[in-house]
């Protein structure tokens, strides 16, 4: 029986299966085929009950329409109980998943299970402490976890408003109000936080000093603009001018009166808890603090290394890295010093930094835009079946900018009315210098973050829905790569030397994260060790430091995720000889779909068993 891998329907016989398993049992046992489609019906129940837990991913991904409409007036429940409910629905969820028989199952099948297995246990684990945040199962955030319910990175006021601006699109008078509904829900949201913030503090956990330090001052600097002039109000205004209700003074009642008394309550207590926070910066100091550290890691990586391998991992990579960024800067006359000290010196050269000014930052987004341009056109060389690409580049909102990442990404809609978004932080453009911006756009656009993600539409909904922190940034270390091998640093050294301390940068990050973590390192040290070593600003250290001190894991990510990619391409150059083709091995990771490191060499293996016996003429 052959199952369509995105439209399967819920039957009355896959939904008599999904309420109890020993009618699953029997019915996959009744004809070869029919638990194929069981199963891919059960997977398609708990996308649905995702999007439901999740309603922003409904959103995002331009499913809050039709049967699903209700969604588009929700946010996701960031109280107390509704925490307690996502945990619940998931430990539910991850039983029933592990109880479905894999016997007899197609390859695809078994692989939709194993993923979503994998990511319920990991997300049940993670709710096993009382404390913090667990986005795992929420793919708007999925690559974040955290100890702390509201940081410089994470909480409502970082994730909504640029939501509701960007992702909820307006058409009719029903998305306004759907709009109005949200903009409730986010003061809501806020208190739900100022909860979480309570029990958690009263607990021990309290987020860093300077970590609170950062926060109270974003949320501080944004609620003492006018109402009037906040985006969530203007988005709105501007958006309905012409509908027949005055959504605009709507909209401003509802931010007056609900949001900002809410962004004034979570202010106040971010400020008590100011006034009982430590310096320290790592999870260790929390109650069971260096288990959660494990599981976080765990989560970050989707493998089951412990920190002082990821440490060394980082310092043996660090170190082969440097060696081939020698040449290239000996090169360019820099031959005095560390090579962090030398690159430090580089990126003060007045020659390839962009002024720091309006007119600068456009000139980066413009320089950024002609690069992915470039690259459009190399990408068959590396691929056989091409995607859209999708892609609006997008300056961080100023709002938001000193907390959140230097870049980020994701695709657009499944049905492509609206484009993936890159963002880029410019608060400083010195962090940008000219060499740099190259690397970081195939990371995040092309062909990184937003060309996988289009390849995921392509499979199950539940497919599309989760994603792991190691694969999607472990693929777009390996986009970087392949922007190389097609040859987009020919004639330009200086970028090829960007390149190379974009890898140093993520291979830093491994050691940075564990020294906090694991080892115990302050924040000045893991800030003084990464830019003297690897060459980087420290004002754009000290924010990547900030985020692994509250992302604990998630940066350990992408050099893991990186150098299974290439293990497992070495692996399938070996066992293939003649028949390798790089196109065919790329399409095979890219279209196997975003999955847990420790499924990965099941794709890779089935892509390699695939092949023919013979290699063509």
């Amino acid at each position: 029986m052959k199952v369509d891998r995105r439209g399967v329907l819920l039957g009355a016989g896959a939904m008599a299966a999904i309420g109890g398993l020993p009618r699953f049992v029997i019915a996959a046992e009744q004809a070869a085929g029919a638990a194929d489609a069981v199963a891919e019906a059960f997977l398609a129940d708990t996308a649905e009950e995702l999007l439901a837990e999740y309603p922003e991913s409904a959103t995002t991904l331009g499913l809050d329409k039709d049967r699903r409409a209700a969604l588009k007036s929700r946010l996701t429940d960031r109280s107390p109980a509704g925490i307690a409910r996502a945990a619940a629905t998931a430990s539910a969820r991850q039983r029933k998943l592990a109880a479905i028989p894999r016997a007899g199952l197609a390859p695809a099948t078994r692989l939709d299970l194993a993923v979503a297995d994998t990511a319920y246990q990991l997300a049940a684990e993670g709710y096993a402490f009382p404390f913090g945040d667990v986005a795992i199962l929420e793919h708007e955030v999925s690559y974040r976890n955290g100890p702390y319910v509201v940081t410089q990175n994470m909480g409502a006021f970082v994730e909504i408003p640029e939501f509701l601006d960007s992702q909820h699109q307006i058409a009719a008078p029903a998305d306004a109000d759907a709009y109005l509904e949200r903009l409730q829900a986010y003061a809501a949201a806020l208190d739900g936080e100022n909860a979480r913030l309570r029990r958690d503090g009263a607990n021990g956990v309290i987020a860093p000093s300077f970590i609170l330090d950062k926060a109270i001052r974003q949320l501080s600097g944004a609620r003492a603009i006018p109402v009037a002039q906040w985006g969530i109000f203007t988005s709105l205004a501007k958006r309905t001018a012409g509908f027949p209700k005055d959504f605009g003074a709507l909209g401003l009642k509802v931010a007056t009166g609900a949001v900002a008394p809410a962004m004034d309550r979570q202010i106040e207590e971010l400020r008590r808890q100011r006034t009982l926070a430590s310096e320290t910066a790592g999870v260790w100091k929390l109650p069971n603090g260096d288990a959660y550290y494990a599981w976080a890691l765990r989560a970050g990586t989707t493998t089951n290394l412990e920190p002082a391998q990821v440490h060394q991992m980082g310092l043996d990579q660090l170190a082969a890295l440097q060696a081939r960024m020698e040449p290239l800067l000996r090169a360019q006359g820099l031959t005095q010093g560390t090579p962090g000290e030398r690159i430090i010196a580089l990126g003060k050269d007045p020659r390839v930094l962009f002024a720091n000014t309006e007119a600068g930052r456009g000139e980066i987004l413009a320089y950024v835009n002609n690069r992915l341009a470039d690259i459009r056109t190399r990408l068959p060389r590396a691929f056989a079946t091409l995607a859209p690409g999708n892609l609006l580049v997008k300056r961080v909102p100023p709002a938001i900018e000193n907390g959140a990442p230097d870049g980020y990404a994701g695709p657009g809609t499944i049905d492509g009315t609206q484009p993936g978004l890159y963002y880029i932080n410019l608060r400083d453009t010195s962090i940008w210098p000219r060499y740099a911006l190259p690397t970081l756009s195939y990371h995040e656009g092309i062909p990184g973050h937003v060309w996988q993600g289009e390849y995921t539409y392509k499979l199950p909904l539940i497919r599309s829905l989760l994603e792991f922190n190691a694969y999607s940034e472990g693929w777009a270390l390996y986009a970087e790569q392949l922007a190389d091998e097609l040859g987009v640093y020919e004639g330009d050294p200086l970028g090829k030397l960007g390149y190379l301390q974009s890898l140093a940068f993520r291979a830093c990050r491994l050691v940075v994260d564990t020294g906090i973590h694991s080892k115990r390192w302050t924040r000045d040290k893991a800030v003084e060790w990464f830019a003297t070593t690897n060459g980087s600003s420290v004002t754009e250290v000290a924010a990547e430091v900030d985020r692994y001190c509250v992302w604990p894991g998630q940066a350990c990510g992408y050099k893991i995720g990186h150098t299974e990619i290439n293990r497992l391409r070495n692996l399938a150059q070996r066992a293939l000889g003649a028949r390798y083709d790089l196109r065919l091995f790329d399409d095979a990771v890219v279209q196997g779909g975003n999955v847990p490191l420790t499924l990965l060499a099941q794709v890779t293996d089935e892509y390699i068993a695939r092949q023919p016996k013979v290699a063509k003429p």
